[in-house]
């Protein structure tokens, strides 16, 4: 399997992942235009499963090095595996709710909203787990993002008509859904790395490789989705009911979102194998970068604040600025 000895190519990996998981929305931005959300969001399910299956018996399973994906699984203890399919489970309640708050926000503020304080969790819960990295630029880095995530609030705040009640309560709503996503998801990343082995060169008895946790993480999110979309579909977007069903969407929007999925994917096994050398709290908290990605897709390819106030802008800038600024503080870190 394909394996990784450098700290500065995990580094890179970890940056790969921040591209590609500030990327993946723009499938939803295009496929939600015209179809519900749970459309999109059940074919970038199967596009994370497809991309965990291809990745597997490619990068995964060639070469001399390390297990590949079937002996991994064939060795694997049961408790590993079932931790393994957690993390998809945990992901995807984390991840559906920040899709929906994306969808009635925009990209712009539940990315910063949602990630921010998943960024924030994550590197408390990864830095316990597994010590590594300096501790108050890690805080001071947390700390920063948590302060940008107001500033998102702020800028979406400023961003709606004065007076216009119907327009600040659905904000609010989207926000809050946003929110209750990042906490959620702040889980996952933990939860996956416990099953996964340490050296991929040694892979230690029992563990699973990240090619094979991939595979059964892919697993747990699409076991998880039907019920998970129906607890959602029931008592949040019930206003879904009556627009075009499954069957109904044309083929090019559901490859546009396998495609957001593939996208998703591809960055996941980037953080997993990256992390075993940049660390995961460090690796975790660059993955999140994503949200700067994301603002800047929302800014400019969506036009989400294009007739908003200046002060929702100036709230916007300063809410990048200070993110990047937390990131920066968290590379450092590892150093």
């Amino acid at each position: 399997m394909f394996t990784i000895n450098e700290p500065t190519v995990g580094i890179g990996l970890c940056l790969a992942t921040m591209f590609l998981w500030g990327s993946w929305a723009n499938a939803q931005k295009f496929v939600t235009q015209t179809s519900p959300l749970y459309v999109f969001y059940r074919d970038y399910v199967y596009g994370i499963l497809l991309a965990s299956l291809i990745i597997a018996f490619t990068l995964g399973s060639f070469g001399d090095q390390g297990r590949s994906v079937m002996a991994d699984v064939k060795q694997a203890e049961l408790n590993y595996i079932l931790i393994a399919l957690a993390g998809g489970v945990v992901f995807n309640i984390g991840n559906m709710l920040l899709t929906v708050g994306m969808s009635i926000a925009g990209i712009s503020i539940a990315m910063p909203v949602g990630t921010g304080l998943s960024l924030a969790i994550g590197l408390v819960v990864n830095y316990l787990a597994k010590p590594e990295g300096s501790i108050p630029l890690l805080a001071i880095g947390g700390g920063a993002i948590l302060i940008a995530m107001v500033f998102s609030s702020l800028a979406y705040q400023s961003k709606q008509k004065e007076g216009d009640q119907d327009a600040d309560k659905n904000s609010n709503r989207g926000i809050w859904i946003a929110l209750a996503g990042g906490l959620v998801a702040g889980f996952f990343f933990r939860l996956t790395s416990e099953s996964l082995v340490t050296d991929l060169d040694k892979p230690e008895s029992g563990l699973l490789t990240p090619y094979t946790g991939l595979v059964l993480f892919a697993l747990g999110v699409l076991l998880s989705n039907l019920p998970v979309e129906y607890l959602v579909r029931r008592f949040i977007l019930t206003d879904e009911d009556n627009q075009a069903t499954y069957a109904d969407t044309p083929l090019n929007l559901h490859l546009a979102g396998m495609g957001g999925g593939l996208i998703w994917g591809v960055g996941m096994i980037a953080l997993l194998l990256g992390s075993k050398q940049a660390g995961d709290a460090v690796s975790f908290g660059l993955s999140q970068g994503a949200t700067i990605v994301s603002v800047l897709w929302g800014l400019f390819a969506w036009h989400e604040f294009k007739d908003a106030p200046p002060k929702a802008n100036r709230y916007l800038w300063l809410m990048g600025i200070i993110y990047a600024l937390g990131l920066v503080l968290i590379v450092l870190a590892r150093s």
